[in-house]
């Protein structure tokens, strides 16, 4: 079982990312829960969602010791850091976020989404940390995260290839194929 928080600003693609994680897992035969959380301010407001997939039945969508966060912004980072389990991971946008983690026990990547998404997709930095996250969940294949696009904007196709170029822009920051 994998549990994940992703967590930001509305507006940033917080939501959708959980989403294409929900999709990814879906793709790879995994049963998967995506519980949103957010105020009623939407964008601009705080919003999180977690992501639970395994190949077993989940008993409880709640995530509350996550294997792995992703943080877009400052409050995300404060709120959610020190419920990461042990030996977990935490990628934060560094493009917002200048504080650096404090623990010592988990993996920690710092993506600077904006920049990154910037040459390709200013929108797509949610996908750009999809990339990065891809080799810490070494149950999701690349290959199903890009299938988990094609999925989402099926009706928009002319989104599709810059979002499989922010995949793999997110992918190449952190390492591609090797399992960090």
């Amino acid at each position: 079982m994998k549990e994940i928080i992703v967590s930001g600003f509305g507006g940033q693609g917080v939501l959708s990312l959980g989403l294409f994680l929900s999709y990814s897992a879906m793709n790879m035969g995994y049963n998967t829960s995506w519980l949103p959380s957010y105020g009623p301010e939407m964008r601009g407001g705080t919003a999180n969602v977690g992501v639970v997939y395994s190949r077993g039945e989940i008993a409880c969508p709640l995530v509350t010791n996550p294997d792995i966060l992703a943080a877009f912004n400052e409050p995300s980072l404060n709120k959610f850091e020190n419920a990461v389990k042990e030996n977990g991971f935490i990628f934060v946008n560094s493009s917002i976020v200048k504080s650096k983690v404090q623990r010592k026990d988990v993996k920690v990547f710092y993506v600077p989404v904006d920049e990154l998404a910037s040459g390709i997709n200013s929108r797509g930095g949610n996908i750009i940390m999809l990339g990065a996250m891809l080799p810490a969940l070494s149950s999701l294949t690349a290959s199903a995260a890009e299938e988990a696009v094609k999925q989402v904007f099926k009706s928009k196709p002319n989104l599709i290839e810059p979002n499989l170029r922010c995949l793999q822009a997110g992918r190449e920051y952190v390492g591609g194929e090797s399992k960090i």
